[in-house]
């Protein structure tokens, strides 16, 4: 199968909400269980790969909508050296997303939840980096969520940044730096490269993808965007109390996860509930990499629709 064959066939079963996002259409739920959900993928990935999820809570009754974040998916940006396979001029070009801002990233996010409005509120969830979105998200809009969600994500309340959790030792993992191409801070943008060569994907499947094979991996890969803003790797999320706080969460921790490992998904969920300890977090488990959406998405999507 080529590379058009596979964005065909994941596009399958998907629409596009003019101005929003990928969105499945709901089957009937029984009466009182329909949610929407909100999907907010993390660093370099976009809406497409929330696919087999967005099928499977629909096929469950829920409205699904993945949106891609600035900069990523049909957003997305290249450098000219990662399209000319120029390695040395890419380790230092700079980033077409180096403006992109956290707060541009947010308010994507308040954006697509303000047109999800007029029913239940919607359930708000994040993987990854996405974390950092949708904390900065809640801060600033409070009122037009449900819940919050995060996947295997980062709960940036103590240290405010996702990088700030990422310098602890809790953070340790020998997976993800060599991955990393350039200086960030010189970039504008942490980068990888989802065209490397056949070691280097290894490489990557193996801290990000290690329970999805090769060929069940590549198409996830292939849809990848080399860059994602260093702000929201760097960028202060301001979570308070009395609005992030506010609002009922869920975690969903990745037992095997390489990437976000559980010590430091755990102590993340430890400091945000002595940080609210009134409204603390509910959390469930699956055994998987940090790409359960890939590896287990009925059994993710299962989870998300118990979430009450």
């Amino acid at each position: 199968m080529n590379r058009r064959d596979v964005m065909k066939t994941a596009l399958l079963g998907t629409g596009l909400l003019p101005g929003l996002g990928h969105t499945a259409t709901p089957a009937k739920a029984p009466r009182g269980k329909a949610r929407t959900f909100l999907l907010v993928h993390g660093a370099w990935h976009n809406a497409l790969h929330w696919t087999r999820v967005s099928e499977a809570l629909s096929a469950k009754g829920h409205q699904v909508v993945a949106i891609d974040l600035p900069g990523h998916g049909l957003n997305a940006r290249f450098p000219a050296s990662y399209l000319t396979g120029e390695p040395a001029r890419f380790k230092e070009e700079r980033s077409p997303l180096a403006d992109v801002t956290l707060d541009d990233c947010a308010d994507a996010v308040v954006a697509a939840l303000e047109k999800l409005q007029g029913g239940p509120k919607p359930v708000l969830v994040g993987h990854s980096a996405g974390g950092t979105v949708i904390t900065r998200a809640a801060e600033k809009a409070p009122h037009l969520m449900g819940r919050l969600v995060y996947l295997s994500a980062y709960i940036p309340v103590r240290l405010q940044s996702a990088s700030g959790y990422g310098a602890l030792p809790e953070a340790h993992t020998p997976y993800s730096a060599p991955l990393f191409i350039g200086d960030a801070a010189k970039l504008g943008a942490v980068r990888i490269n989802p065209r490397g060569d056949a070691k280097y994907l290894e490489a990557l499947r193996a801290g990000f993808y290690h329970d999805v094979d090769d060929a069940a991996f590549l198409p996830f890969a292939l849809t990848l965007t080399p860059d994602i803003p260093v702000s929201l790797w760097v960028g202060k999320v301001g979570a308070t109390k009395e609005r992030w706080g506010r609002i009922p969460r869920s975690y969903l921790r990745c037992a095997q996860d390489r990437a976000l490992v559980p010590a430091l998904q755990d102590l993340m969920i430890r400091e945000a509930d002595a940080f609210t300890p009134g409204n603390a977090f509910t959390v469930d488990t699956l055994d998987s990499s940090h790409s359960p959406f890939a590896s287990q998405p009925q059994k993710l999507a299962a989870l998300l629709d118990g979430l009450r």
